[in-house]
C-alpha cells in the first residue's frame, strides 16, 4: 500500500513513516501544500494522510486538487483542530475519515486500510479472485484454501494487481507503488520482474491460474484471459 503523509511538524512526521512502513506500508512525505500538491501530480497513491494546518496554505485544497484532477485516492485527515466544523468541513469536501491529534498509531494504521479496503474493494475484509482468498489487514493469502507465505513486497504487489484488475501496469507504476520516492535510485527494473515472477510461482505451484501476464515492453497486467 503506497501512502502520501503530508505533515509540517518534523517528529510526528518521522513517527508516522516509522510506524506505517512498520506495518508493511510504503511512505512518501511532503511537508507543505505545494510540495503535496506536486507529489499527487507525479504518483498515484492508494491514501494520504493529510495535515489541515500546513504552513502554505490548508489541506483542504489538495482535497480540491485530488477533484479537479479525478484521483481515486482515500484522504485521512489528521489535525490538531477537533471542531465539528473542521471535521464536517473535510469530510464534506471528500475526505474519507478524520483523526484527531494526539492519536495511536495502530488507530491510524485501522482508519487507513479501513479506507483503503472502502476505495478498492468495497469495504470487503476479504478479496475473493476466484480460487485466491487474499485478507489484506492480516497480510495472508490462501490459494484453494490452502495458506500461502508471502514477502510484505509480495502481498503490495498482489494487492496492486487486484485494485487494479485488467489494466495495463507500467514497470516505473510498479516501481513508485513498492518503493515510493525510492524507486528511481534503481538501475534497472529487474527486481519487479523478480518479485513477479515469485509470486507468479507461488500461485501457480499450489494450483492457481497464472493470472500475472507481462505486456511486452510496457509492464503486466493481471488478469483471467
Amino acid at each position: 500500500m503506497k501512502i502520501l503523509i503530508v505533515e509540517d511538524e518534523q517528529e510526528l512526521l518521522q513517527s508516522m513513516v516509522s510506524f506505517l512502513k512498520g506495518s508493511g506500508m510504503t511512505c512518501d512525505m511532503a511537508t507543505n501544500l505545494n510540495d503535496a500538491v506536486e507529489k499527487i501530480d507525479m504518483s498515484d497513491y492508494d491514501c494520504i494522510v493529510l495535515d489541515i494546518g500546513l504552513p502554505d496554505g490548508s489541506g483542504l485544497k489538495l482535497i480540491e486538487e485530488l477533484q479537479k484532477k479525478d484521483h481515486q485516492t482515500g484522504v485521512v485527515i489528521v489535525s490538531a483542530r477537533n471542531s465539528l466544523e473542521d471535521r464536517l468541513t473535510g469530510l464534506n469536501i471528500g475526505a474519507d475519515d478524520y483523526v484527531t491529534k494526539p492519536f495511536y498509531m495502530p488507530e491510524l494504521v485501522a482508519r487507513i486500510k479501513s479506507v483503503f479496503r472502502r476505495r478498492s474493494f468495497q469495504g470487503q475484509n476479504e478479496i475473493i479472485h476466484n480460487e485466491l482468498k487474499v485478507i489484506p489487514d492480516e497480510m495472508l493469502m490462501y490459494v484453494h484454501e490452502k495458506l500461502i507465505s508471502l514477502t510484505k513486497k509480495e502481498h503490495e504487489l498482489l494487492l496492486y494487481f487486484l485494485s487494479n484488475s485488467n489494466k495495463v501496469l507500467t514497470k516505473e507504476s510498479i516501481a513508485e507503488h513498492l518503493w515510493g520516492d525510492h524507486a528511481d535510485m534503481a538501475d534497472s527494473f529487474d527486481f519487479i520482474y523478480s518479485h513477479i515472477k515469485n509470486l507468479r510461482k507461488k500461485i501457480t505451484d499450489n494450483g492457481g491460474k497464472d493470472y500475472l501476464k507481462s505486456i511486452y515492453g510496457v509492464g503486466y497486467k493481471f488478469s483471467n484471459e
